[in-house]
């Protein structure tokens, strides 16, 4: 696990940008497929909240098929 932590570490400076890229596209996508306020942020939440798992769930396996290059 410390080599998962590593490589967090390493690549800081840009994960970062990851949580509100995700939350733009997710907003701006509900916002031109529905008119109600609260349908907009139901959608874009369980859209923001399926881009991020999806990317974690390829940063495991892309971890995990380079573990001992």
């Amino acid at each position: 696990m410390a080599g998962f932590t590593a490589l967090l570490a390493e690549s800081g400076n840009t994960i970062g940008y990851v949580f509100p890229l995700a939350a733009a596209i997710s907003l701006v996508y509900s916002a031109s497929r529905y008119e109600l306020t609260e349908r907009i942020v139901r959608r874009s939440t369980r859209l923001f909240m399926t881009i991020v798992g999806f990317m974690f769930c390829v940063l495991i396996a892309l971890w995990i098929l380079s573990y001992n290059l």
